[in-house]
């Protein structure tokens, strides 16, 4: 197959990965990371002012998310915008992305309403033909409270990472 077009269909498997974890997240419909995380998969959770957090397995993750966001009673992820490098390293089956998202919620208790805004570093994993999170760090890089909070921003899996 032609290089072009085997690179848009790997990049539209992908955004399609993404975009799929977005919809599970805003549902809150845990079970349905095991069909877009590898079973030993790493999500990485730096928390800024304390030591990073490590979570392992779709599981682990869907609970975690799950506990984070329960107090919302609104609740929403959106993807902001995401560059994708495909074969780093010239492995064919291998990708890396960062991935620009914020997060819509409003606190059921006093109807509070926050934003955030943060930067996943993803790695990527073709199996079977299937593209799957493999790993994810991600860090948060603004949030609206009293007055925003603003972070410096990190440094990714990638080539095109700055800092």
């Amino acid at each position: 197959m032609d290089h072009a077009l085997t690179e848009a269909i790997d990049y539209i498997a992908i955004r399609r990965l993404q975009d799929a974890y977005a919809d599970v997240v805003t549902r809150r419909a845990w079970p349905e990371l095991e069909d877009l995380f590898l079973p030993d998969a790493t999500v990485r959770v730096d928390q800024r002012s304390r030591k990073p957090l490590v979570l392992s397995g779709p599981g682990a993750i869907g609970e975690f998310i799950g506990s984070a966001i329960a107090a919302f009673e609104f609740f929403e992820f959106v993807i902001l915008g995401t560059r994708v490098e495909l074969r780093p390293a010239g492995d064919a089956d291998a990708a890396l992305a960062r991935m620009y998202m914020s997060e819509h919620r409003q606190d059921a208790a006093n109807g509070h309403w926050s934003t955030v805004y943060g930067v996943y570093h993803d790695r990527y994993r073709r199996v079977d033909g299937r593209w799957w999170f493999a790993a994810r760090e991600y860090h948060s890089l603004a949030r609206t409270s009293k007055a925003m909070d603003v972070f410096a921003f990190p440094r990714g899996f990638g080539r095109h990472d700055a800092g």
